[in-house]
């Protein structure tokens, strides 16, 4: 891999090596775009992009849920300048600075943030975003064990972040393909990461993690919509293991009523098994969401909340717009659990999981929703035990094509 030494040292004198950040030691990412600064990871490709205006998938598919840095090396101590864009939103509280987290070897090693960056600040009620630019900061990881080793550093799950400089004070490789199979799953902003503690603490990447498995994570905060273009990405991304979470961001904007939405999922799965004829694809429904049951759409903040120093949302449908096709959770875990077995009749390798069974009303009362919409640290924790629980058994769906089967 090309190197260019750099004229400072380390403290130990040795000199620094930087690596350019290219796909070869970059994983969970679809594309990389050149920038002024570096490079900027993004989980859809340019041509996905371009067909959809909304600044929201825009935003959301440049924030590197599940792309890491993944790289063999000696090194002792690592270097990563990068540019993030901070995400402010008037009213609200500051949110925290994203983190990176460091695994040596598959195990956690070690954690940091990058202060400054860009800011982009919304407003919610003008539904208005101003972009001012900021400062590339730098994060460093040192006292590392010597010798030869596999490094991940997965990037801020929910801070879109350009990729400045790697530097490292020993020559840096490829990390040798060991024969995990690929984890392909797309949802909403509950499987971007929403509220997760940290990258490799989402709900996937801890599914991940547990099943052994290689994750792209394709969860798109308030962007689950059944694109035609997300599936035909899916379509062409290779995968082992197939899964989508499908429902909480139809409710959110209210797009689609009953009588579209049934033939949109067939058409999102006809468009993955068009690219994945037979891989294990599961389809998984909402997680419990007391607001949305039998509330239709669309999610609406509520304002007075903020005054409090605290972000809610609730429902702004009417219950009884549902008999004209207005979709709630319940009605889709309905109408996907006949699609489901309607289509499995043919296709074996199909499958369904109740979101209920991930988080519902037991859970729910333990472990609330803090904004109502969104899961905590503890409950990411618990919906990615149980989806491996299940999803990796050794008579789950993944489980006969999984590296090692899990039990949690």
């Amino acid at each position: 891999m090309d190197t260019t030494t750099h004229q400072h040292h380390t403290p130990d004198h040795h000199p620094w090596i930087t690596t350019p950040v290219t796909e070869a030691i970059l994983r969970g990412a679809l594309d990389l775009e050149r920038t002024t600064h570096g490079v900027l990871p993004h989980r859809l490709p340019a041509w996905a992009r371009a067909q959809c205006a909304d600044p929201q998938l825009a935003m959301v598919e440049s924030q590197p849920a599940g792309v890491r840095l993944a790289f063999r090396t000696r090194a002792t101590a690592i270097e990563l300048d990068t540019l993030p864009t901070k995400r402010i939103y008037v009213g609200a509280p500051p949110r925290p600075d994203g983190v990176y987290d460091l695994r040596v070897d598959g195990r956690p090693a070690g954690r940091a943030v990058v202060a400054g960056g860009n800011t982009l600040t919304i407003d919610m009620t003008t539904g208005t975003a101003e972009h001012r630019p900021g400062p590339v900061g730098t994060l460093r990881f040192d006292g590392l064990s010597e010798g030869d080793k596999d490094i991940e550093i997965w990037l801020p799950h929910n801070e879109t972040t350009e990729l400045v400089a790697l530097r490292t004070d020993a020559p840096v490789g490829p990390v040798p393909d060991r024969g995990r199979k690929v984890w392909l799953h797309h949802g909403s902003s509950i499987s971007h990461g929403s509220d997760a503690a940290s990258p490799t603490t989402t709900w996937p990447a801890l599914a991940a993690s547990l099943g052994g498995v290689e994750l792209i994570n394709l969860g798109l905060g308030g962007s689950a919509l059944l694109d035609p273009f997300t599936a035909r990405t899916m379509r062409d991304t290779p995968a082992d293991l197939i899964s989508v979470k499908i429902g909480i961001n139809l409710v959110n904007t209210d797009l689609m009523r009953l009588r579209a939405f049934g033939p949109a999922v067939h058409g999102f799965l006809d468009t993955i098994r068009d690219g994945h004829p037979t891989a294990p694809l599961l389809v998984v429904s909402p997680i419990l969401c007391p607001i949305h049951e039998d509330t239709p759409g669309p999610s609406a903040v509520d304002f007075s909340s903020m005054g409090e120093g605290r972000l809610l949302f609730r429902a702004a449908g009417d219950p009884a717009e549902t008999a004209s096709g207005k979709l709630t959770l319940r009605v889709i875990r309905d109408e996907l659990a006949k699609i489901v077995a309607q289509r499995a009749a043919e296709d074996p390798n199909l499958f369904y999981l109740d979101g209920l069974d991930l988080y519902g009303e037991s859970d729910a009362a333990e472990l609330p929703l803090p904004d109502a919409l969104h899961p905590d640290a503890d409950t990411h924790r618990r919906i990615g035990e149980r989806f491996a629980a299940v999803a990796f058994a050794t008579d789950g769906p993944f489980g006969a094509f999984a590296d090692r089967p899990v039990v949690v």
